[in-house]
């Protein structure tokens, strides 16, 4: 079970390729200035997305209000200006940070070894844990974000766009699992077969195109990415698989073209963590990049040292991003260059884990399985009434009325105060 990307080089003499699109942001995405200090940072609020600029050689500080009950993720598109050259090293660093200035989390993500400009994402989190003692805590936290830039690449002065995403989990009603399951097919399926039908990839992650199992076909430019989301349950495993096709150089020896990291594929999870990366070089034979087998998407897998296996923890959207870098066309033509993708699954879908109220925003890990509304979460849970019986575990009988007699006003004055919140979370959604 696979996808396969197939990239037809271009007969000599083509018509010259069109520009590169540019990344497309989301169509209500809200402008966050870049602060260069806390006291100034932009509140970033769950479920909504964030344009923003990153001036090269500083610092960008935004602002999460977080309760002591749900984890909070995310993630930071950096996007260098189409044209440029960065170098291998430069990218993006995420930080989150408490009030005090210490980390809950730190990644980086950078170009890579083609220096092809790209989007790269790095992401952020405050996660609620037992045992865990740091960022444990109800209150305002900070979301860090930084230029790794070498200083020795073409365009480093120029500021980088930012895409910010963020992301609240509500705690599971139950959490027995503390341990990562081990058992799990890690045999590598065959590619699906078939005719392939047109679909354009999508310029961003809110414009993702979506994709199920089957076959697909695509036009891309050197020099662009473009963006699919794949749908995958509880307990499924998604593969992947890129291959360039062979082709002859154009404007250069055949036997001394070569691009490396010409064909990029990448694979992000719902909050769009990286789970893992392949890339191949090219010199006009065909070329493959294959991701290597993950385990199931399960709640467990959080538990888990590292990735990829710590990054399979929820259901919903999957991204496959393609990048066919810029310098293809000086080696081989400007394109376009077709591509074929071919997705499966593996694994059957199993049942939720049972949250306990639903996660903002709604929808993003598959179905939910929340018991309260959305948005529960920024106020301290879900409606009042439910959320504390669900973690409660109460029974039935007089006390449970005598409980929920007692917050009946409660319950009344909570939700005319969230109602038009409720409605905000659950009529959008990034991911979808």
């Amino acid at each position: 079970m696979g996808v396969l990307l197939a990239a037809t080089v271009p007969a000599p003499g083509a018509v010259a390729a069109p520009e590169v699109p540019s990344y497309a942001f989301a169509d209500d995405v809200r402008d966050a200035r870049a602060a260069t200090g806390t006291s100034q940072a932009a509140r970033l609020e769950s479920g909504e997305t964030y344009k923003s600029e990153l001036p090269a050689g500083e610092k960008a500080y935004y602002r999460l209000d977080l309760d002591a009950t749900s984890t909070a993720y995310v993630s930071v598109t950096a996007i260098p200006r189409p044209g440029s050259t960065p170098a291998v090293g430069d990218g993006v660093s995420v930080s989150v940070q408490d009030a005090r200035g210490a980390n809950c989390s730190y990644e980086s993500a950078t170009i890579g070894a083609a220096r092809s400009p790209q989007p790269v994402t790095a992401w952020g989190a405050r996660e609620i844990r037992p045992g865990k003692g740091l960022c444990q805590k109800a209150g305002t936290y900070y979301v860090v974000v930084e230029r790794t830039d070498t200083g020795t690449g073409e365009g480093v002065d120029d500021p980088w766009q930012l895409e910010l995403a963020p992301v609240s989990e509500p705690p599971l009603v139950r959490d027995d699992a503390t341990s990562v399951p081990e058992a799990w097919d890690s045999a590598t399926p065959a590619a699906p077969s078939g005719e392939p039908v047109v679909r354009s990839g999508g310029a961003g992650f809110t414009a993702a195109t979506a994709v199920e199992q089957g076959v697909w076909r695509d036009e891309v430019v050197p020099g662009e990415t473009v963006f699919y989301k794949v749908p995958v349950d509880w307990g499924q495993q998604l593969y992947a698989e890129a291959h360039l096709s062979g082709g002859t150089a154009s404007g250069a020896d055949s036997a001394s073209a070569y691009v490396v990291d010409a064909l990029e594929l990448t694979l992000y999870n719902p909050v769009r963590a990286k789970v893992e990366a392949r890339g191949t070089g090219y010199g006009g034979s065909e070329k493959s990049a294959s991701l290597d087998p993950v385990p199931p998407v399960r709640y467990a897998n959080r538990y888990a040292p590292t990735d990829p296996v710590s990054s399979l923890r929820f259901a919903g959207s999957y991204y496959l991003v393609v990048h066919l870098a810029a310098q293809v066309a000086e080696r081989f033509g400007d394109g376009p260059y077709e591509v074929t993708l071919r997705v499966r699954l593996g694994g059957a879908a199993q049942a939720g884990p049972g949250y306990a109220w639903r996660p903002v925003p709604s929808g993003v890990f598959g179905a939910d399985t929340g018991l309260g509304p959305a948005g529960g979460s920024t106020e301290g849970g879900g409606d009042p009434v439910m959320t504390a019986v669900a973690v409660a575990g109460l029974g039935t009988g007089s006390a449970l009325l005598l409980f929920l007699g007692g917050w009946t006003l409660t319950a009344r004055r909570a939700s005319a105060r969230t109602r038009a919140g409720q409605i905000r979370a659950n009529a959008q959604n990034p991911t979808a």
